[in-house]
């Protein structure tokens, strides 16, 4: 499983292998029912302590986007489309609702704010 972490982002190696496969599954990458990697297995693979992956494993698992099989291993929750949607929303709402916060704090209209956003969506999308 092809990760990229950085020790340079402020953002901790768990957070980003978390943040990671919880993308792949929402973007239907990973298939319900899908195996993961064993934790030793991903820590070996990705240089990092098996701690790290145990971590991000229990924050996939505590969201419901991923299960344990007592014996088997972890799998990839089966999940409707409407969840997934429900979780990218939320994920997203925690992480635009500081940068808005800070946005009209420092004076930027919501107007601003929305044309924006319009933007960028438009240059990514």
């Amino acid at each position: 499983m092809l990760l990229s972490l950085s020790d340079q982002s402020a953002e901790p190696l768990h957070g980003q292998i978390s943040r990671q496969i919880r993308a792949r599954i929402l973007s239907g990458h990973l298939p319900d029912d899908t195996p993961l990697p064993s934790i030793r297995a991903l820590a070996r693979e990705l240089r990092v302590s098996v701690i790290t992956v145990l971590r991000a494993y229990e924050d996939l698992e505590r969201e419901g986007v991923i299960h344990a099989r007592r014996g088997k291993g972890f799998f990839v929750s089966p999940l409707s489309t409407g969840q997934k949607e429900t979780l990218a929303l939320e994920r997203m709402v925690e992480a635009i609702s500081p940068i808005i916060t800070d946005a009209l704090a420092q004076g930027l209209s919501p107007k601003k704010i929305r044309q924006t956003v319009d933007s960028l969506i438009e240059e990514k999308g």
